[in-house]
């Protein structure tokens, strides 16, 4: 049996981590899809303060991730307004829509700062939660985390066992070969970014009402961006983005267990870890192919780089024209 204090805080990693995870798979969705949505960032404080201002104005925590879903829908679809009809640049229209929404959340969000309101229960699952360790960690959490679970093996299915997922991964392999077999592509990528951009504005709620309770100014503490680069580390992955979660998570926790052993380190380098170790996770991942052809037996480099690997889709960021 593992001490009741490290059980606490493997529940505490995977709990953290299920925000990251509806983002990273909403993220995933929409860039398979060959749409790039920067807005992760704002996304996820706007969507925090309105799930959470929703769920406090009317007393239902349900209202409050509807509320949510559809705030981040409706800003994944400026982004994709933004690029297909007015001809805009992804990259640029997502930074702009972060810098907005960031700045909406806090002046919007001012009257609900700091305030109690409502909060997902906790609700272990009856003999899972009873396994030793693995169902102590997994199923003593919350409809929130249970939610990220299925939601990773879903997008692995859709994405590789069904034909609406083959039309997904073709629009943002090869939109013209689509566009040739009758697949209406823009229509996929309004659609897929509206889904995405609902799963990041879950995240947010996620956070106001499940991890981090309450709404405050800069609430969510720039996981947006730590969303966008789990997807990078990935590899456009469902697994492998809820893997990067968890192990973003683990760092957050790692740091917060060795902050009380060397009282002399400054809080902040504690606080900073987490995103200088994803940053060299990225940094391993992204160079980890020549590594491998250079210094990996031959018999065993075609399944690292299976595990490792991971590209964009073909037309990621790009515009299609249909005729």
């Amino acid at each position: 049996m593992l001490d009741p204090l490290v059980i606490a805080t493997l529940q505490s990693v995977v709990a953290s981590a299920s925000p990251l995870i509806f983002a990273g798979i909403g993220e995933t969705l929409t860039e398979r899809v060959g749409i790039v949505n920067l807005s992760l960032d704002g996304t996820i404080l706007l969507s925090a303060m309105a799930g959470f201002a929703a769920a406090y104005l009317g007393n239902s925590l349900l209202l409050g991730f509807f509320v949510a879903a559809v705030v981040g829908a409706l800003v994944a679809l400026v982004v994709a307004l933004s690029s297909i009809v007015l001809k805009q640049d992804q990259v640029a229209i997502g930074f702009v829509l972060t810098l907005l929404c960031a700045d909406l959340s806090s002046f919007i969000g001012l009257p609900y700062v700091r305030i109690p309101g409502p909060s997902v229960p906790y609700m272990p699952l009856g003999v899972l939660a009873s396994i030793p360790v693995l169902g102590e960690v997994f199923f003593r959490q919350n409809l929130v985390v249970y939610a990220s679970y299925v939601t990773v093996f879903l997008a692995w299915g859709w994405l590789s066992l069904t034909r609406p997922g083959l039309r997904l991964r073709s629009v943002g392999e090869r939109p013209e070969a689509a566009f040739a077999r009758g697949i209406a592509v823009n229509r996929l990528r309004y659609t897929y970014a509206a889904i995405g951009g609902a799963l990041v504005g879950i995240a947010g709620a996620s956070y106001s009402l499940s991890v981090k309770l309450g709404w405050s100014h800069r609430h969510t503490s720039g996981m947006g961006w730590i969303a966008l680069a789990i997807v990078i580390f990935g590899g456009w992955s469902p697994f492998r983005v809820a893997l990067g979660a968890y192990l973003f998570g683990a760092l957050k926790s790692l740091g917060s267990i060795l902050q009380p052993s060397y009282p002399n380190v400054p809080t902040q380098v504690f606080q900073a870890a987490p995103f200088a170790l994803m940053v060299v996770a990225l940094l391993v991942v992204g160079g980890g192919a020549a590594w491998v052809e250079r210094y990996v037996p031959a018999k065993l480099q075609r399944g690292i780089l299976a595990l490792i690997g991971g590209s964009p889709p073909a037309a990621l960021g790009k515009r299609f024209e249909q005729l």
